[in-house]
């Protein structure tokens, strides 16, 4: 851990040099005018003039801990040196080597601080009481040095472990901060995703309701009035199919009601799903004139929602596309129960189609693109066969899911 940054270095740089150049030409103006030894004013310049080259070079290169650390060493050792000389020369420089002081708190850290600290005083000490003639020099070190060691050692520990614990704890905070910021722009992406995800699925939810119902009951009806052209002259033929026009109509509005509302299909609201299959597929046999076989197999249970309105459209689409396409003269349907799996099967004798293309002719390929993304949503699979000129078969599978299963929404 660094004792300073790069920046309190920069500052810290400029403070102690310009404190440390006025409080050494103060103290050589101090000996200059108070020394009455003459002699010793050459010295006394000559050594201030190194001290000042001295200063100017830690300032130049100012010790950064722990990463310059034998330069730190250097030249506090170099300034507590000339120190002691400067005060040997002249008393008027107990005014300066107090500067030694700040430079150890600001060099080192405050556990090494205390060293330079205490060889400052005992090398200023030792020079200005003469202890050490007549003095044992360890009697000094452990009279003098010796507690303010232990005493600065230990608050220099006290010191560090609180700045590593509040600089981690700066750390965590800042780490929190930027986490809670990110977390906080994920949350508005999402909000934004899941906006527009569910505008995209209500667009295609419309989509395929439009499809299944007034595409359907449209083209239809545009049928019936070809129809009708054909037999104008005829009046009951062209009755028949105009009843068949009018009750498409009226068909495909309530359709197109229920889809705005996001309601099941009418004949699922009165009708169990084998019954509601087998009225639409009679219906639409009278109208397109195709017989069409529906029939059960197993036992017949109530499905959850979603799984009985997706089998319900997959068969009206399938056989809306035999009315466009196949060019049929019979078509079949199947409903499965089993254990695990409700199966649709719907079968015609058309013209067929090469599965992988298109479609069917004529078929932009979108209703079967419409049945995959029913079944999809309800975990169920489509499957085509089909061979030009040999019909097509249908195949819907959806997980049995029961209505009055536990957890279950209807």
């Amino acid at each position: 851990m660094l004792q300073i940054t790069e920046v309190e270095a920069a500052k810290a740089r400029w403070i102690y040099t310009g404190i440390a150049y006025a409080a050494l030409l103060a103290a050589i103006t101090w000996s200059v005018v108070d020394d009455k030894a003459a002699t010793q004013v050459p010295l006394t310049l000559a050594l201030s003039g190194v001290m000042a080259v001295w200063i100017g070079l830690i300032a130049r290169w100012w010790p950064i801990w722990p990463r310059d650390a034998v330069w730190a060493v250097v030249a506090y050792t170099g300034l507590v040196a000339m120190n002691t000389v400067l005060i040997a020369t002249s008393d008027a420089f107990a005014s300066f080597v107090w500067i030694g002081f700040p430079y150890a708190f600001a060099i080192f850290p405050a556990r090494w601080a205390v060293f330079a600290v205490t060889a400052n005083a005992i090398s200023t000490f030792a020079v200005q009481t003469d202890w050490l003639r007549s003095s044992s020099p360890l009697v000094v070190i452990l009279a003098v040095a010796g507690p303010v060691i232990f005493a600065g050692w230990v608050a220099g520990l006290e010191s560090e472990r609180r700045k590593r614990a509040i600089s981690q704890l700066t750390e965590t905070n800042q780490r929190l901060a930027t986490a809670m910021e990110e977390n906080a722009g994920l949350h508005a992406q999402l909000l934004v995703q899941a906006r527009e995800a569910g505008v995209l699925d209500e667009r295609q939810r419309m989509a395929r309701e439009i499809h299944d119902t007034l595409a359907q009951e449209l083209a239809a009806l545009i049928r019936q009035l070809h129809a009708a052209n054909r037999v104008r002259e005829h009046p009951e033929q062209w009755q028949h199919h105009m009843d068949q026009v009018r009750m498409l109509a009226e068909r495909g509005l309530s359709e197109a009601r229920r889809s705005v509302q996001a309601l099941r299909p009418a004949p699922l609201e009165s009708s169990r799903l084998p019954d509601a299959i087998a009225e639409m597929a009679h219906v639409w046999s009278q109208a397109s004139g195709v017989p069409v076989h529906a029939e059960t197999t197993g036992t017949p249970e109530p499905m959850i929602t979603g799984i009985e309105v997706a089998l319900f459209r997959v068969a009206q689409e399938a056989l809306a596309n035999v009315a466009k396409h196949a060019k049929a003269t019979r078509a079949g349907i199947t409903l499965s129960y089993l254990e695990d799996v409700v199966l649709l099967d719907i079968r015609d004798d058309g013209v067929g189609f090469e599965p992988g293309t298109a479609g069917p002719a004529g078929d932009s390929g979108y209703g079967l693109g419409t049945m995959r993304q029913r079944l999809l949503g309800v975990g169920g699979t489509l499957e085509i066969e089909s061979r030009p000129g040999e019909g097509t078969a249908i195949g819907a599978s959806v997980p049995a899911i029961r209505a009055e299963s536990p957890g279950v929404t209807v």
